[in-house]
């Protein structure tokens, strides 16, 4: 069965090729993003595999629907981007990869927020044009600081217990607290509002849905802790870009760091380096000192792509056969 990946990374064509076994799954890879432009790229095939970015909405899945497509696999976690509603209506099944290694989120969460508060990155550019001051490098302990966690899932639970390694107080919230984790681990769960006022360091593990969206907005931003450290490792929209900008030029926020951004379209995942940013607010978060970003690399390691990989291929095959996908894996 052949099937159309669109947004092909070399990653991507490395790892999915290598996941193939006895030749029941075959690839054409685009490096084109999956819109209503692109669509037509599809003809022949028998289902299309995207990421975060590619975006299906009612009118690319109506002229994926003409083309005899019946499966969409999401080779991520967040399905945001996709109609559901419309795939059901149009007899299109829509699967993902619900959990690959929460580990390489968690792992990457801590290492962006640790990078920014010992100031690593600004060490390294200043070493390497041999500048060995260290004026403008202090940090603080994370030892004893109070850390929220918003969001217990797979990634949220290893966060915190990370950060409960670092002998950190760890608070959370969730709508569906998970009671037992939290006892094991001496994780206290209690409402966003708490977190807010009393976090040193506030970081996100929530899917984006009309309920999370701008769940960081100027009122909430407003609330927290002077001097509060917020990680984004989650999805961008979470947090309302123009007033965190607000809240950085006022120091209300003392450090942000970002593997995702409200509008990663068109500029994550790729090479603008001989370019002029176009958006105006992304370039001025590069420009505090205390932010840093990242391009959405936090499932980038070689265990996260191989389980994503597999996933994907197994639940293609599968449903090419007319069999059910792998269980937990479809919309």
């Amino acid at each position: 069965m052949l099937c159309a990946v669109f947004d092909t990374k070399p990653y991507d064509r490395e790892f999915l090729t290598a996941a193939v076994q006895g030749g029941e799954v075959e690839f054409r890879f685009l490096e084109s993003r999956l819109d209503v432009e692109t669509a037509a790229l599809a003809e022949g095939v028998k289902a299309v595999c995207i990421f975060v970015n590619d975006q299906v909405d009612r009118a690319v899945l109506e002229k994926l629907q003409k083309l005899g497509i019946r499966h969409i696999a999401l080779r991520c976690a967040g399905f945001n981007q996709v109609d559901l509603s419309a795939a059901k209506e149009l007899g299109i099944q829509v699967t993902r990869v619900p959990s690959y290694s929460p580990h390489a989120v968690a792992e990457h969460a801590v290492a962006l927020f640790l990078t920014l508060n010992r100031k690593i990155h600004r060490a390294n550019n200043r070493v390497r044009e041999q500048n060995f001051s260290l004026n403008g490098l202090v940090g603080f302990d994370v030892f004893g600081k109070t850390v929220g966690i918003v969001g217990t899932g797979k990634i949220g639970q290893i966060t915190a217990q990370i950060f409960r390694g670092f002998g950190c107080e760890v608070l959370a919230c969730d709508v569906y607290p998970q009671t037992e984790w939290a006892k094991e681990n001496r994780v206290e769960y209690t409402t966003l509002e708490n977190i807010l006022e009393r976090c040193d360091v506030i970081s996100l593990h929530l899917p984006l849905c009309p309920e999370t969206f701008h769940l960081l907005d100027g009122a909430a931003l407003e609330r927290t802790k002077k001097g509060v450290f917020l990680i984004n490792t989650s999805r961008g929209k979470l947090i309302e870009t123009k007033a965190l900008i607000h809240h950085l030029k006022t120091g209300r926020i003392g450090g942000v760091a970002l593997d995702v951004y409200e509008v990663e379209e068109g500029i994550f995942f790729e090479d603008h380096s001989g370019t002029i940013l176009q958006d105006d607010d992304l370039s001025r978060l590069l420009t505090f000192p205390n932010v840093l970003i990242t391009s959405h690399q936090g499932f980038l390691t070689k265990e996260a792509l191989s389980e994503i990989a597999r996933v994907t291929l197994e639940n293609i095959r599968l449903i090419g056969e007319g069999e059910l996908p792998i269980e937990g894996t479809l919309l």
